[in-house]
């Protein structure tokens, strides 16, 4: 068998990364010119990753790619030291060193030369030496080198296990220099602790450092792991047969093993078990028990709530105040129908009511009116939302202040907790949580914990909308449960009858074809079948048609949505391609920077992935890249009311907004969506799905597929079942 290739040189730029498979397609800088022909020579294959500017060595084979040419197709990828002063100034420059940039790195070469590297292992705090070099810096410098080195220890201990260094940078951030003695201990904290590191992850590690397949600790941790995987689909609990079913999958054991284990970790009370009904009978539930005491309180606080008879509006159960209402709304754009007045007047007298309702049937208008009764009579309300997007619209709709539930709350994130609770409850004789269908289980519980008894909820939402992203199905439970009373709102007003988008949403609610005779202002198909054809067209739509035909702005005031995230009009795809169509970087004038696999550049439209409280932003706020500071190692974010740093550990927090799930649009509206919708989007093609991505368009809706695929979601309205039992614990007792 023939030696390897080997070829040795400093990676000038990533032209491919995928963090899925690791494959890659890199530029590289010989540090033998003659074997690329003093040129940049194209590299390919599977590799840890890596970033422009590291040295490398490289074991594999010179091949010739029909399109692409002569490549090298490495089979072995291993970074080492720069030996050159023209590859280590490189390397310092590339922004791999916190406080380096390139000018920096040219000074500190020509300082040092060959040795800068040895200096920095040995004597970090000579770098005050170079001139131009000044105190801070040079301490930042050092800090950052030997910070480096230690995250160079934690690499080298995971090496083999699929870590790639940005969650080596995480995994170092988190535990620090114990951070080898901690993963050593119990591989599966990274999974728990760390956001990117996923249970897969944390078993490989675990089973490398020989943790026998049927131990405890790894049956404990795939249990946690497969309940902690339900919450993601909206489950609160699983039956026990799924849970040992999908955990003896995912640990590839016997169902017995699992079995054995259960009841073992129920009694250290790391999972809770209680016997609850289902459609075909009781079936034993098993919680992780953040979500087992936020089920059983969430229902216990609203049977309190209907139970106690002090309310905080009393005093406007004792007076005429249908006379107010009358007041209130005397001179408006719009009466109120008989049904507004009693969603009003239920409001007054329950301590909790749900306002339901599609597009165009008033809710906004109801709400004006009760806010305008509880003004006049002297009463404190507030008004929030799940998500800021959600909660800037209720203040612009209603003009009074709404703030996110967090916020309205009071995070506070050293204490993992909230501000408002049982011993300190909010101050208001009411309060409106608008776009309810958002809220999951263990918020909601936060929510009625900082409740007194005796204040009034009133919850508004669309309960034909898909659920929660997190777990439960909060609204349509409450509903299910009958513990307050519920105003469905259906007539459409005549303002919003002449939109199609509003028609063609409540058609699709009833289970009725959309109007795509294209004949309306703000409704429009075009219809494609093959996918790759209709991810060009819906480029092309993006870029060009609508800005042409509407005037609306690519980026600021269209989004694109998607059903799915794989697939040539995935989310993933799509982003890719909206990118380079609508922020290109063909001459490499604009800084970028690639992170966990992604490429992100100076202008990009990104989205926050989860709640960050110590930056106030939350999953579903979206933005765009202002600045990539190289040379500190930080992005900025410009969010809708002010500029966010993110440090190059944290970007995984964030990812591409071009194209977002339909999911990830609960609770905002665009002034354009485009909505791809095939058939080969047939397993998530639901009823709710397409009605929930239609809602969210106030201009304009734009649907690129086939009347085919839309007829299948518009029949299936078989919505996903979630397992909860709120509904049941709210009726019984």
């Amino acid at each position: 068998m023939a030696a390897p290739d080997v070829l040795n040189g400093t990676v000038e730029r990533i032209t491919f990364y995928s963090e899925e498979t690791n494959y890659c397609v890199l530029r590289l800088r010989p540090d033998q010119p003659r074997l690329g022909g003093g040129q940049l020579v194209t590299v390919v294959g599977t590799m840890p990753e890596i970033q422009p500017g590291e040295s490398v060595r490289l074991e594999g084979e010179w091949t010739s790619h029909p399109q692409y040419g002569r490549q090298f197709r490495a089979e072995l990828v291993t970074t080492v030291r720069p030996a050159t002063a023209e590859a280590i100034q490189r390397y310092l420059g590339s922004g791999l060193v916190k406080g380096v940039g390139p000018v920096t790195a040219q000074r500190i070469v020509d300082y040092f030369g060959l040795d800068t590297l040895d200096t920095l292992d040995r004597m970090p705090q000579r770098m005050l030496e170079v001139p131009g070099v000044g105190k801070h810096r040079a301490g930042l410098i050092a800090r950052a080198w030997v910070e480096q080195q230690h995250i160079k220890e934690v690499m080298l201990f995971l090496q083999g296990h699929g870590v790639s260094t940005w969650l080596a940078v995480k995994i170092y951030k988190q535990y620090g220099d114990q951070a080898i003695a901690i993963v050593s201990r119990d591989p599966y904290r990274l999974a728990a602790d760390i956001f990117g590191v996923g249970f897969r992850t944390a078993d490989k590690i675990a089973r490398n450092l020989g943790l026998p397949a049927d131990s405890p600790a790894r049956i404990g941790a795939g249990l946690a792991h497969a309940l902690n995987e339900a919450t993601n689909d909206g489950h609160v609990f699983l039956p026990r047969d799924e849970l040992v079913e999908q955990t003896a999958a995912l640990l590839e054991l016997e169902p017995d093993s699992i079995e054995g284990q259960i009841g073992r970790t129920i009694e250290r009370r790391d999972l809770i078990t209680e016997a609850v009904p289902a459609d075909l009978g009781v079936v034993e539930a098993i919680y992780l028990p953040p979500l087992f005491y936020s089920e059983r309180g969430s229902a216990n606080r609203l049977k309190q709530m209907d139970r106690m008879p002090m309310s905080r509006l009393a005093d406007l159960q004792r007076r005429d105040w249908t006379d107010l209402l009358t007041q209130v709304v005397a001179g408006g754009p719009v009466a109120l129908t008989n049904q507004q007045q009693e969603a009003v007047r239920l409001a007054l007298t329950n301590k909790l009511s749900i306002l339901t309702g599609g597009p165009g049937t008033g809710k906004t208008t109801t709400l004006r009116a009760l806010i305008g009764v509880l003004e006049r009579t002297g009463h404190r309300f507030l008004l929030a939302s799940p998500t800021g997007r959600a909660a800037k619209r209720l203040s612009e709709a209603t003009g009074h202040p709404a703030r996110t539930i967090h916020r309205m709350l009071g995070f506070r994130p050293s204490e993992q907790g909230f501000e408002h609770n049982e011993e300190n409850p909010l101050e208001a004789d009411m309060v409106v949580i608008d776009e309810a269908s958002m809220i999951d289980l263990i918020l909601f519980y936060s929510l009625l914990r900082a409740l007194t008894p005796d204040t009034h909820l009133l919850l508004v939402g669309d309960v034909d909308q898909l659920p929660s992203v997190g777990p439960g199905n909060v609204l349509h439970d409450v509903i299910r449960s009958g513990v307050g009373p519920v105003t469905r709102l259906d007539v459409i007003f005549r303002q919003a009858e002449t939109s199609l988008i509003i028609r063609n949403a409540h058609r699709i609610n009833r289970g009725e074809m959309p109007d795509t005779s294209n004949q309306g202002g703000d409704f429009f198909l075009f219809g494609i079948e093959d996918p790759e054809a209709a991810a060009d067209l819906l480029i092309d739509i993006v870029k060009e048609r609508i800005p042409k035909q509407f005037g609306l702005d690519p980026l600021h005031e269209i989004q694109v949505l998607s059903p799915m995230y794989r697939g040539a009009v995935g989310v993933s795809n799509l982003n890719e391609r909206l990118q380079e169509s609508l922020n290109p970087n063909p001459k490499g004038r604009i800084i970028e920077r690639r992170f966990a696999g992604r490429l992100y550049r100076v202008g990009d439209k990104v989205i926050q992935t989860r709640n960050n409280y110590d930056k106030d932003v939350f999953n579903g706020d979206i933005g765009r890249v202002h600045a990539l500071d190289l040379t500190n190692q930080n992005m900025t974010i410009a969010f809708e009311d002010r500029f966010v740093q993110y440090d190059w550990s944290e970007a995984d927090e964030l990812t591409h907004a071009y194209c977002i799930s339909v999911h990830r649009s609960q609770g905002s509206e665009y002034p354009c969506i485009v909505l791809p919708i095939l058939t080969q989007h047939y397993m998530l093609l639901q009823r709710n799905l397409l009605y929930t991505a239609i809602t969210r368009a106030k201009k304009l809706a734009v649907l690129v597929g086939t009347k085919r695929a839309i007829g299948i979601a518009v029949k299936n309205d078989k919505v996903a079942r979630r397992w909860s039992a709120l509904d049941w614990r709210i009726k019984s007792g």
